[in-house]
C-alpha cells in the first residue's frame, strides 16, 4: 500500500568484505527506500480525511487496563477506549534466562558530491570493509543519483558508541572506500533498534502491543517494517471477523524464533564475527533464498541449504545454549 511513496528502488545490490565482493541480483525482490517524512505525511493524510478520527499530540505518561477498558494518560488527561494500540516501550524488558538483548544502532548521512561518484542503479546492502573493533559493523549505501546518496554506518553491539565515533567511521568509509574527498552533508539521521529474543506480550488486558513492543522486530536482523504490515493486517482481519483484535504471537512457524535465538547467541559472544556470517550467507546461497529466510517465509528446504553453508561448530554450541 506504500508503493506510491517509494522514493527509490534497486533490483541489484552489492555485498562486500575485505576479501569478497558480489553484486546480488534481487529479482523478484526489490530493495526499496521510503523517506520517513513521506511515510508520515501519507498516513496522516489518509487519517485526516476520515471523519471519525481525531489526532492529538502530547506526552503519554501511562497506558493500562482499568476494568473492562483501556486507559491512556495524555498531557494529564485520561482517555478510555475498548482497545488501545500501543507502540511505546516505557522500559527495557526484564530478561529471563537465555534471553539476550543487543542493539542495532546506526548513524547515516545523505551526502552530495560535485562530481559523479555513485551508480544510482546499484545499492550496497552490506559493506563490512569498516572497523569491526566494536562488534559486527557494516555500511549500506543507497544512491539516489550519481552525486547524491545515503551512507549509513550500522552496528550490532551491546552498547552505543560516542557520537564522534559514528562520525569518524562514516568519514573513514566515505574517504577510504568510496574514494570521495569532497562532499557536503545534506541530512543526517540516528536510530536504535533492539535486537532481542525476549518474548513480548501480544496484549495486556485491553492494550494491544504493536511495532517493536508488539514483537514485530526480527531479533537477529532488526527487520521491522514488513513484519509490522503483516501484523497490522492480522489485527484488522480479527477486528472485522471477531470484533476484537486479539491474536497470538508469533505468527508463522516457531522455528524462526529458534534461528533468531541462535544467531543472537553467536553475535552476543562474538566468537564467530557477524561479518563472516552474513557474508557467508550471501556468498554460498541465492539472495532470494536468504531474503525469504530473513522475512520468515523460507521453506525447510531453503533453511537446510542455508544452515549447511554456515560453520557447524559455533552454531551447534549456540543452539545447545538456546535449547
Amino acid at each position: 500500500m506504500f508503493e506510491s511513496i517509494v522514493y527509490k528502488e534497486w533490483s541489484v545490490a552489492w555485498i562486500h568484505n575485505s576479501k569478497f565482493s558480489k553484486l546480488l541480483q534481487l529479482i523478484p525482490y526489490q530493495y526499496k527506500l521510503i523517506r520517513g517524512v513521506d511515510f508520515y505525511n501519507y498516513c496522516l493524510d489518509i487519517i485526516s480525511k476520515q471523519s471519525n478520527f481525531e489526532i492529538k499530540f502530547g506526552e503519554i505518561s501511562e497506558v493500562k487496563t482499568e476494568g473492562n477498558k483501556a486507559l491512556m494518560q495524555l498531557n494529564g488527561e485520561a482517555f478510555f477506549a475498548d482497545f488501545l494500540f500501543n507502540s511505546i516501550s516505557f522500559f527495557k524488558p526484564v530478561l529471563k534466562p537465555k534471553e539476550l538483548y543487543l542493539l542495532q544502532h546506526f548513524k547515516g548521512w545523505i551526502i552530495e558530491t560535485e562530481k559523479s561518484a555513485f551508480n544510482p542503479a546499484e545499492a550496497t546492502l552490506m559493506d563490512f570493509r569498516t572497523s569491526q573493533e566494536h562488534g559486527t559493523a557494516f555500511v549500506y549505501v543507497m544512491p539516489f543519483t550519481d552525486t547524491k546518496a545515503l551512507v549509513e554506518y550500522t552496528l550490532f553491539t551491546g552498547k552505543l558508541l560516542q557520537p564522534n565515533q559514528y562520525e569518524k567511521e562514516l568519514k573513514n568509509y566515505i574517504q577510504e572506500i568510496l574514494k570521495i574527498d569532497s562532499y557536503k552533508i545534506i541530512e543526517n539521521e540516528f536510530g536504535v533498534i533492539p535486537m532481542t529474543n525476549h518474548k513480548f506480550d501480544a496484549a495486556d488486558g485491553h492494550i494491544i502491543n504493536i511495532g517493536t513492543i508488539g514483537g514485530q522486530t526480527k531479533g537477529s536482523s532488526g527487520y521491522t517494517f514488513r513484519f509490522i504490515q503483516k501484523h497490522s493486517a492480522r489485527l484488522v482481519k480479527n477486528l472485522i471477523k471477531r470484533k476484537n483484535p486479539f491474536i497470538a504471537l508469533p505468527a508463522g512457524p516457531k522455528r524462526f524464533l529458534f534461528y533468531d535465538r541462535v544467531l543472537l547467541q553467536i553475535l552476543k559472544e562474538n566468537k564467530l564475527p557477524g561479518n563472516k556470517i552474513f557474508t557467508q550467507l550471501f556468498k554460498k546461497n541465492k539472495p532470494q533464498q536468504v531474503l525469504r529466510f530473513l522475512d520468515n517465509e523460507s521453506s525447510i528446504a531453503d533453511e537446510l541449504k542455508i544452515i549447511s553453508t554456515l560453520p557447524t561448530l559455533p552454531f551447534l554450541k549456540a543452539a545447545i545454549k538456546q535449547r
